[in-house]
């Protein structure tokens, strides 16, 4: 999806859909390839970022003079950052592309989200090649950094990029020097492009970006969205095992007993620390478990054989009393 030919694939295929009631069932390969995909759940941050990025893209349609203001989504691994900003990507480009449809005959297409990762030991020129690369700008070797941001910019200008978003951005240091020169491009790219910047990376506020002169521009302009684990309880309401509720009901299951996961919610919550991947990871594979060995339902027994991700298993060792 680094390139405009695979993000376009991706926004306009349509995602998986649940079981219908008046459609025929599927077959086994067809439910173990949905349960492989699944459904994106909607979580409280997916919810947020989405208001937040409709509400920022039109305050800052019309800014001309400094940098638009942006968007910050974080939090642990596992915890479905990269899953909330694709989802809303895909929505913004959809809404677009609605509003907006190709004239008939017209060999140019409407390009309103652009999604780049930042590279390991990212250099300016190294960030800068990459928004190069999803619009397939032609590079050479010889061309300095100056000259391929000029172009990224004429070009997304040009395209009519809307939306940037800019994950693993925890892989950057400002502290150091080549950090500090990459930090500086993207802020510049913030006030060259008539564009909203949403930025997802790994329990950013803990990180250098925060700190120092540039860490304070950044969170001066940034809204954070935290993508933290959810609680088992807020207030009078109970988050995560709503998550588990809207999960259970799009699984593809002959023999599942609706109602089972919600009953297990304090231990699917202490099994996955209350992060989203995990938890949409352990179901899945519990759901693809039972559709091989025939049971085509879910039980606790089932979920504690599933060995989860390094981070949920450490979670799940006890602790040792001395």
């Amino acid at each position: 999806m680094t390139t405009w030919q695979g993000w376009h694939r991706f926004a306009t295929t349509d995602p998986p859909a649940p079981p219908q009631p008046d459609a025929p069932p599927r077959s086994r390969d067809e439910r173990l390839a949905y349960h492989s995909a699944f459904v994106t759940i909607r979580t409280p941050a997916i919810s947020q970022l989405a208001t937040q990025v409709r509400t920022l893209m039109i305050l800052g349609r019309h800014q001309q003079t400094t940098a638009r203001p942006s968007l910050i989504v974080t939090g642990p691994a596992a915890a479905g950052k990269t899953t909330a900003l694709l989802n809303v990507g895909r929505a913004c480009h959809l809404a677009h592309t609605r509003q907006n449809p190709t004239p008939p005959g017209s060999a140019h297409t409407a390009v309103p989200v652009a999604y780049v990762l930042v590279p390991p030991g990212a250099t300016a020129k190294t960030l800068i090649t990459e928004f190069a690369r999803y619009l397939a700008i032609p590079v050479t070797t010889r061309m300095t950094q100056t000259q391929i941001t000029d172009a990224v910019c004429h070009t997304y200008t040009h395209a009519g990029v809307h939306l940037v978003l800019i994950d693993e951005i925890h892989r950057l240091n400002p502290r150091t020097t080549t950090g500090a020169q990459t930090a500086d491009l993207i802020k510049d790219l913030t006030e060259r492009l008539p564009a909203t910047f949403v930025y997802a990376g790994i329990n950013l506020p803990d990180t250098p970006l925060f700190t120092g002169v540039r860490g304070a521009q950044l969170a001066g302009r940034a809204t954070l969205i935290d993508c933290g684990p959810l609680p088992a309880r807020h207030g009078t309401r109970h988050p995560f095992r709503d998550v588990i509720t809207d999960i259970e009901n799009a699984l593809d299951l002959h023999h599942h007993r609706p109602g089972t996961l919600p009953r297990h919610a304090p231990y699917l919550h202490q099994r996955t620390a209350g992060r989203i991947g995990s938890l949409t990871r352990l179901i899945r594979q519990a759901a693809v478990t039972a559709i091989c060995d025939g049971t085509e339902r879910i039980t606790k027994t089932a979920l504690a054989a599933v060995k989860l991700d390094h981070l949920a298993e450490q979670h799940r060792r006890p602790t040792r009393r001395h």
